[in-house]
């Protein structure tokens, strides 16, 4: 990136009056995007199933520690032992519940955004091409000028083209 720019720089003044070139934030159009809302909508309703066990899960350890607690000084020694030994193994199962949500709610997220920028990506290249820029700089970038910031351009196609394939 940075050699290209230093080659842009050093066009002779009638090469750079004809070069157009834009910047475009792919976080911002990502972040703006209607398809991102529909993927979170997506991913919550896929895992929502799991998250209403692990719920669940948490409340019957909840409602055993209470009993227990409550019926601490009625239990014989041999009572409290299996109550606890209840309590540890339902612990257990709570926590494996949860890590192995959380990997594949993690798992699934990096998979639909990775899809998600890719086509992102894609419609900033085609507004690029359809508009003929010569060089689009993304992220990363210091400052831009709103005369080179493309941003709500694509962001208005990217919307564009959403509500067209609806």
């Amino acid at each position: 990136l940075g050699v290209a720019l230093i080659s842009v720089f050093a066009l002779p003044a009638s090469a750079q009056e004809e070069l157009k070139v834009g910047v475009v934030s792919l976080q911002a159009i990502v972040e703006r995007a209607p398809q991102t809302k529909e993927v979170m909508d997506a991913l919550r309703e896929e895992f929502a199933p799991r998250e209403r066990d692990i719920v669940a899960k948490q409340k019957e350890i909840e409602d055993l520690q209470a009993k227990v607690q409550k019926d601490l000084a009625v239990m014989g020694e041999t009572e409290r032992r299996n109550a606890e030994k209840k309590l540890r193994d339902l612990n257990r199962e709570f926590e494996r519940l949860r890590t192995e949500y959380q990997e594949d709610s993690n798992l699934r997220q990096n998979e639909e955004f990775g899809v998600l920028q890719r086509a992102i990506l894609k419609e900033v290249q085609d507004y690029a091409q359809a508009q003929s820029f010569d060089l689009i700089v993304g992220d990363g970038v210091l400052y831009v000028s709103g005369r080179v910031s493309i941003t709500e351009d694509v962001l208005n196609a990217v919307v564009a083209n959403y509500e067209a394939s609806e």
